[in-house]
């Protein structure tokens, strides 16, 4: 009898130990939510502009992950981002999905703005500067064209104007070199005698 007692007891024992350890692993190596959406949400520019179709960038990080949405519907983002996540999820890249034909900027018409600050409040990226019942102006460069500012306007006196194009944002392709070209000759060359 004191036997089977020493058994039940060195058993029940190993379980509450098994249990603590089993406890503390779970804390210690938890992770929260899907890794790869989390991944993916990292590379995206965080306007919660909605262009993607999604609410926000988490959303649309947690579609792609699960595989229920594409790779190129980041307007904001453009190309780099949506080469940077098929190149995270290993898939083919896409033409970028662009609602308007150039990139779009906000402008406050200054002298209608009676400084709501119902704009600022708006903006995702801290685009928009000023003060309560002062004038408010854009940061261009921090701008992603979202439009979220215009709405909450009460005297619309927001524009949305093509993005001017400056020579700090032209990229020009890469010259090909001499060796470069030889060598995809000699590939081309290869590739018709096998």
């Amino acid at each position: 009898m004191a036997g089977l007692l020493y058994a039940l007891l060195s058993l029940g024992a190993f379980a509450l130990l098994a249990g603590i350890i089993l406890a503390i692993a779970q804390k210690v190596f938890h992770v929260e939510g899907d890794p790869m959406a989390e991944k993916i949400d990292a590379l995206l520019p965080q306007t919660q502009c909605g262009q993607c179709g999604y609410p926000g960038c988490k959303p649309y990080a947690a579609a792609v992950a699960g595989h229920e949405a594409d790779v190129n519907h980041c307007v904001p983002g453009g190309e780099r981002t949506m080469l940077a996540i098929a190149d995270l999820m290993g898939v083919e890249p896409k033409a970028v999905e662009q609602e308007a034909a150039a990139p779009m900027v906000a402008f406050i018409r200054e002298d209608e703005c009676i400084g709501c600050t119902l704009c600022i409040k708006a903006c995702p990226v801290d685009a928009i500067v000023g003060a309560p019942k002062q004038y408010h102006a854009i940061i261009a460069d921090h701008c992603t064209g979202c439009e979220l500012c215009v709405e909450p306007c009460p005297v619309d006196c927001i524009d949305m104007l093509v993005k001017p194009e400056l020579i700090e944002h032209w990229a020009w392709p890469l010259p090909e070199t001499r060796r470069s070209r030889i060598g995809h000759e000699r590939r081309e060359q290869h590739a018709g005698h096998a």
